[in-house]
């Protein structure tokens, strides 16, 4: 089970943004690799860190966090979860200023790679691929290393990407790192550039990605397909694709969170006598029983008929809301009939048995 991450940075639910902040720039410091070289423990303990850190500060990631706990990363990568090295040291620049954007020492050095630019799209699902879960197979344009593109170290960082300087922080004098300007934090340059690439010797291409959206999803949620972005120059990253998901409306069904809800119109008749209706749900059918003199307006509860919890442990419900439909225009005969209802000092909202005969006898004129 995956430790909490309030728990990790050390801080309350209730925290602030500042308070967050500065826990992360806490545990940083102590975990980091440099500090603690060949340490697994440490290292571990530096990206737990770090993916904490990346969900709490967005507000966003931060609320999907608190709703869903850990399953809303969870079925492809709701968020941003899964950070390598290159990610956890991007966040350094806003945690540490400038002085420590490219990390601490040779280890950043080391890991510091390009990375290629996210590419975004928008995914619209029916009420039924959110409720049973769907794979959506999406075409999308990205680009890519054309065919035959020679890539050499570039002359400014020696291909690393970066250039070292030494800095007096309050950890000490620290060895940091800034992007080379030269190559853009590459670390290479172009020998030769195939026709029909761009200044960057990638070339657009259609590819199809294969994206699995677990059921319970909700508008708004963002979904992260790894590496399915925009490729890098050299040996880089390739960026990610991000998927928002959106919903389309049901001509029946409302969605509440994990519920749905139904309005149900019966007629006159029926509310009076009962009777027994079948609802048409988005897998299957189920039938309810209305109970004689039935009010309009009553709601009733199916359990777990709803939408799946997004961690799949529950189902929320079905709220049937029911509608007694009043009919607008009456024949002579429904004329007579309410008349001598409101002539009748024994009528009961619950009809007695010769009450109900009545009703039985005018049945099909409100059916």
């Amino acid at each position: 089970m995956k430790e909490d991450f309030y728990d990790i940075l050390g801080v309350s639910k209730q925290a602030s943004e500042a308070e967050i902040k500065k826990a992360y720039r806490k545990k940083a410091i102590q975990y980091h690799p440099d500090k603690n070289p060949g340490d697994q423990t440490a290292e571990a303990n530096f990206k737990k860190a770090a993916e904490a850190y990346e969900v709490l500060s967005d507000s966003k990631k931060r609320a999907q966090y608190d709703q869903y706990g850990h399953a809303a990363f969870e079925g492809g990568g709701f968020g941003g979860g899964g950070m390598n090295m290159e990610d956890i040291f991007s966040q350094f620049g806003d945690i540490f200023g400038s002085a420590f954007g490219g990390g601490f020492g040779g280890f950043g050095q080391a890991s510091r790679r390009a990375k290629g630019s996210d590419l975004r799209i928008r995914v619209t699902l029916n009420l039924d691929e959110i409720v049973n879960g769907v794979e959506k197979k999406i075409k999308v344009k990205r680009k890519v290393q054309a065919p035959g593109i020679q890539y050499t170290n570039c002359n400014s960082c020696q291909g690393t990407g970066q250039v070292m300087r030494v800095t007096n922080t309050i950890l000490g004098r620290m060895q940091t790192a800034a992007p080379c300007s030269a190559c853009g934090g590459s670390g290479k340059t172009i020998a030769n550039r195939p026709a029909g690439a761009d200044a960057n010797g990638m070339i657009t291409e259609d590819e199809t990605v294969s994206i699995k959206i677990p059921a319970g999803v909700e508008e708004g949620m963002q979904l992260k397909v790894g590496g399915k972005g925009n490729a890098a120059i050299g040996n880089g990253v390739s960026g990610d694709l991000l998927v928002l998901i959106q919903e389309e409306a049901h001509p029946k069904f409302i969605r509440e969170g994990r519920h749905l809800h139904y309005d149900l119109y019966i007629s006159i008749a029926e509310a009076a006598l009962g009777v027994s209706k079948e609802i048409e749900m988005v897998s299957g059918k189920v039938r309810i029983k209305l109970e004689p003199g039935i009010q309009s307006g009553k709601t009733l509860r199916l359990r777990a008929k709803g939408i799946p919890d997004i961690n799949g442990y529950s189902k929320g419900d079905l709220l049937v809301h029911v509608n007694v439909w009043t009919p607008k225009t009456l024949t002579r005969e429904q004329k007579n009939f309410f008349q001598s209802m409101l002539g009748d000092s024994h009528f009961e909202p619950n009809p007695s048995q010769s009450e109900k005969s009545f009703f039985e006898k005018v049945k099909d004129m409100f059916a």
